[in-house]
This record gives C-alpha cells, structure tokens and sequence, in this order.
C-alpha cells in the first residue's frame, strides 16, 4: 500500500500497488449481468448456439480430415480413436463430414434467415408508414405467397430451376420473408398509433425519419424472436430439401445429406446417421431455448417499467 501525501492538501491519499485487484469483481458483475438476461436453461441454449456459430467458422481448419478423403476400409464404422464418431457408407470420417457439413447448414440458413427477416421487416416498415393503398398492395401480394407451403414453393422452384447453394439460399428466403412480412407490419402498425410517433408526424417528420428513428428501434426485441424461429425454420426445411435429394449437392453436403445419404445404418444404429440427426437436433434446441430465455426477460423488463 503506498501513502500518498499531497503537501497542500490535508487529505492523505491510499493507492493500491494490485492494479488487477477489480478484475474478480469485474468478471462476476460480468457473469451476475448474464444470469440476469438469462435463465440457466437460456445460458445452455447460448453456449450451443454459441458452439455451433464457432464451428461454422473454424469446421474445415479443426478436422482431422479433408471432407471427402476415404479414411478407412470400414463402412458405418463404431467409435474410434481414429474416427471418433464412426465413419460412413464409403469408409469417410463423419467427424470431419459434420464439421465441413456445419457450415453448410448454419451458414445457409443464417444467410437466408438475414435475407428475409430484412427484406420482410423492410416492406413492413413501408406498408405500416405508408397510405393505405401501399398496405393493401403489400398486404394482400403477401397473403398470396404465404398461402403457398414453404416446403412446396421450395420443391417447385428447385425442380424448376435446379439445386445449387445461391438458390437455396432465395428459396428459404423467399418462403419465409411473407411472415416476417407480417409479422413487422403488425408491430409497426402498433407503434404508429402510439403517441410519440403521432408527435413526430405533428411535427413535420418524413415517414423515413420516422420509420428509421421512432418505429423500427421500438421493434427490435421481438423481430430478434422472430428471427430465432425463423432460423429455425429454414435449417429444417433446407435439412428436409437434403434429405429429399433436393439441397447440397455432392460433394459437398450439409447435416440433412449427411443423414440421407447413411440412412441404410440407421437398422444397426450406426454412428453415422445417428450424429447429423442428433446435431440438427442440438442446434434447434439450443435455438429455441435463447429464444424463449429472451422472449421472458423482454416480458420482464416490460412488466418492471410499467
């Protein structure tokens, strides 16, 4: 502890010689603030969503093998040491497979997931602050697309136009931005009746302003739900495509290929269609989990201010 005396001053200053001494309390407020935002079953949700967004970036570099080398003589193939989760129909490393497949499957969906959450929330935005004859159009052109199954309009366009990563990617778009569609013209109708938003049209504001600045900040908590359940939504209906024959193609391959393609292990329970199954599964779990801890917390903070 070193004394430090100011000679014209009678206040005798302490100065601690541990500069880190805060860190500890640092962290904890760090961890106290996540337990707050989050429950324990929203924590495990974030550390899977977490994992996988990780090994969507660094997949191909952690493998053991290239994707497509052949590794071994054993088809459907148990535990190893070699291939610590089996290997598959042509003596390939499903560890390496899952990983190269991850960003494939996360990639693809967040990409599309993006696409139309912004293109859906951009046209709600716009029907909510425009004339009612803009509304009308919009609405009643996106009624029309959202009457169509997502997984039909996918097929039709696919078979039509053929399989290929840049057309996967509109195809979920497209068959999900009607409901965000929906969904951000709602809450952005709400807010347009509030009364700030009617002080700001009082004063002259552009509708951009007012979109951009009193309406959209007010609509970011539950387009961010809508935007977890729409993810959701578009791993299981690319995973499904994979699964039909329809998704990526060989030799690339995302987790719905990986369990189509060593489907004929399933009777024996082999490692290889058992681990891109239970992958799918973990991601949209852990999904739902975050989504559901910050639907709650929302709700919370909500209840608290009022």
């Amino acid at each position: 502890m070193n004394r430090n005396v100011n000679p014209h001053a009678s206040t005798v200053f302490y100065e601690s010689d541990d500069e880190d001494a805060s860190t500890p309390a640092v962290r904890q407020g760090f961890f106290k603030r996540l337990l707050r935002r989050f429950s324990v079953l929203g924590l495990i949700g974030l550390l899977i969503v977490v994992f996988w967004l990780a090994i969507a970036l660094i997949g191909p570099v952690v493998a053991p093998y290239k994707g497509g080398a052949f590794t071994s003589t054993e088809v459907f193939g148990s535990y190893s040491a070699a291939h610590l989760l089996g290997t598959d129909y042509l003596g390939r490393d499903m560890l390496s497979r899952i990983l190269y497949g991850t960003q494939y499957t996360v990639g693809l969906a967040l990409a599309a997931t993006v696409l139309a959450s912004c293109i859906g929330t951009f046209f709600g935005l716009l029907a909510a602050v425009s004339g009612e004859w803009v509304d009308e159009i919009l609405s009643r052109l996106f009624d029309a697309l959202i009457s169509i199954p997502s997984k039909i309009l996918a097929l039709v366009v696919v078979a039509a136009f053929g399989s290929s990563i840049p057309m996967l990617m509109m195809v979920a778009a497209l068959a999900y931005i009607p409901g965000a569609f929906r969904i951000s013209r709602s809450l952005a109708v709400n807010i347009m009746s509030l009364e700030y938003v009617q002080v700001a049209r009082a004063r002259g504001e552009k509708l951009f302003y007012i979109a951009r600045v009193e309406v959209l900040p007010n609509m970011i908590h539950p387009m961010l739900a809508d935007f977890g359940l729409r993810f959701v939504f578009i791993v299981l209906l690319l995973s499904g495509l994979s699964f039909l024959g329809l998704g990526v193609q060989p030799p690339n391959a995302d987790w719905g290929s990986l369990v189509r393609e060593n489907i004929g292990g399933l009777a024996e329970g082999a490692p290889a269609v058992l681990m891109p199954a239970i992958a799918i599964a973990t991601l949209t779990v852990g999904v739902n989990l975050l989504i559901d801890s910050l639907r709650r917390h929302v709700a919370a903070a909500q209840g608290g201010g009022k």
